[in-house]
């Protein structure tokens, strides 16, 4: 009898520390599948029509239509990640150097939702198809990627 009672007050332990280190398991990183960015970088084309690289040396960057802040008054910038919209199909940008001189840049991609996981939920799959832009300061846009990612690949090159 002591022997049965010995097995079930020891099973019991068993059943109760093995439900606390469950418990105590760590949540899903969901952070790793966080939201896409485009990695953005500046060039200009040297006179042998090379592209080199660029330094702006002021940029604030807004979310046209919002009170969004992107960059805000950022000084030496040679490179950027900017985000894509969820809801609608485009994202419109300014891109403000001075009090007087602006650029507007206007991406246009799909959203397709996935699904990751039960813990994480849904995410968002962005593909840039286009971009239009207005000349003030900036010359043009190459879009070198147009998947948006987590990994750092150079998505959009800016010449100016």
């Amino acid at each position: 009898m002591k022997n049965l009672v010995r097995i079930i007050i020891t099973c019991s332990l068993a059943t109760l520390l093995a439900n606390i280190i469950q418990a105590c398991s760590e949540e899903p990183d969901c952070s790793m599948t966080a939201r896409g960015w485009l990695q953005c970088n500046f060039y200009t084309l040297s006179e042998d029509g090379r592209a080199v690289n660029d330094t702006l040396d002021s940029l604030t960057i807004t979310a046209f239509g919002t009170d969004s802040v992107i960059l805000n008054n950022q000084k030496e910038v040679r490179n950027l990640m900017l985000p894509l919209r969820y809801t609608v199909d485009s994202t419109v940008l300014v891109f403000r150097y001075s009090r007087v001189t602006t650029d507007t840049l206007i991406l246009y991609h799909t959203n397709t939702p996935y699904f990751l996981s039960m813990d994480c939920g849904y995410q968002m799959q962005q593909e840039v198809t286009g971009a239009r832009y207005s000349r003030h300061r900036l010359d043009s846009i190459y879009i070198s990627y147009n998947e948006a990612g987590i990994d750092g690949r150079e998505n959009i090159k800016i010449f100016y």
